[in-house]
């Protein structure tokens, strides 16, 4: 698998137009308020800002030096009025909780965080390589042995996230980035939930969600395999299966449940597909009595060695091209900085809602 995967992203094509990256939705139901933990060890002192790597509803996420030992950091920074306006508190304090309790190869790492009158502020590990999006769209699909490749980490990850008790629910191409080698680090838990049998919040990616989701229905981890399949299909397509012009059109598709495979689709990973983008839950692979096993033992993944994908022992199909340690950005996209009111000190009329950053 190596000698095929390393060599299949050679020629990048950039495409005429780039396509719309995917749009979020979601509606808050109420969560139990967690207890307070101790406050982040950090402040706005502790760290240089450089540039903006992306921006939100919320907020923006910063590439930031550390002024006590050089290296660099991800902070993201949300607007305390708008998490509140747009009912994202639960999410919000769920995200930090998540982070703080996570830690896996594949999934991106938080050191900590801290506060102003008007901020919430995470520190993460910066990870240089940009979005698997971007690459996926550079690309405009990968070969089978890509696919299969940034696929396996992804699973492992779910796998663990799912061992933890935690949904991730908002897997998709923009929340997957890739670090300095071409391994994966799963970001942004802002949907993330810890949910021992079921819950109904209806939050996700239009693309990406499971019917069960759509329909309200109470639903546990197996929409996250549902989600896999999708990212699958879509690095193997370059578009997803159920994609249409509205959201309302997109869920009329998911519930339809007519998926049109790619003549081009090896028959291994259409088995898989249809075994893991089904509405029907007694047939969901990674839902049924083996788990996660029953993905990782199937045709379409003979070759991967879990253990050594585990302890990143296996080539990457891609390394991205940047120079690592010295806060390399060529990979994220250009953003207008905007005046910073950070830092600022006065009265805070969100703090209650805030008490574990």
């Amino acid at each position: 698998m190596q000698h095929q995967v390393s060599s299949a992203i050679q020629d990048v094509q950039i495409p005429q137009q780039q396509e719309q990256q995917h749009n979020v939705i979601d509606q808050q139901s109420s969560l139990p308020q967690r207890s307070t933990v101790s406050k982040g060890k950090y402040s706005l002192h502790d760290f240089q800002i450089m540039r903006t790597l992306g921006t939100g509803s919320f907020g923006r996420v910063h590439l930031v030096r550390s002024v006590h030992n050089g290296r660099y950091y991800a902070i993201k920074v949300l607007k305390k009025a708008q998490v509140v306006r747009m009912k994202q508190i639960e999410h919000t304090n769920d995200e930090r909780r998540m982070l703080k309790l996570v830690e896996h190869p594949f999934l991106i790492r938080m050191w900590g965080t801290f506060q102003d009158s008007m901020n919430l502020f995470m520190v993460m590990d910066y990870i240089e390589g940009g979005e698997l999006f971007s690459l996926l769209r550079k690309s405009q699909r990968f070969p089978n042995p890509v696919a299969k490749f940034y696929a396996a980490e992804v699973t492992l990850a779910l796998e663990y996230l799912h061992f933890h008790n935690i949904i991730y629910r908002d897997l998709k191409p923009e929340n997957i980035l890739l670090d300095r080698n071409g391994h994966i680090k799963i970001t942004d838990f802002g949907f993330a939930k810890e949910v021992e049998t079921v819950t109904w919040t209806l939050c996700g990616t239009p693309d990406y969600i499971a019917p069960e989701v759509i329909a309200t229905k109470p639903y546990n981890k197996s929409v996250d395999w549902w989600s896999l399949g999708i990212l699958i299909f879509e690095m193997l397509a370059g578009y997803t299966p159920f994609y249409d012009s509205t959201p309302m059109k997109t869920y009329e598709k998911i519930l339809h449940g007519n998926v049109i495979y790619p003549s081009f689709f090896h028959p291994d990973v259409v088995d898989l597909l249809s075994k893991l983008i089904t509405a029907d839950l007694t047939r969901r692979i990674g839902n049924l009595q083996s788990g996660s096993e029953d993905i990782k033992s199937h045709p379409w993944f003979s070759e991967v060695i879990w253990e050594k994908l585990l302890n990143k022992d296996i080539e990457t199909p891609y390394e991205p091209p940047i120079t690592s340690g010295i806060g390399d950005t060529s990979l994220f996209d250009q953003y207008p900085e905007d005046n910073l009111d950070y830092g600022i000190k006065g009265e805070d009329p969100y703090g209650e809602y805030f008490t574990d950053f």
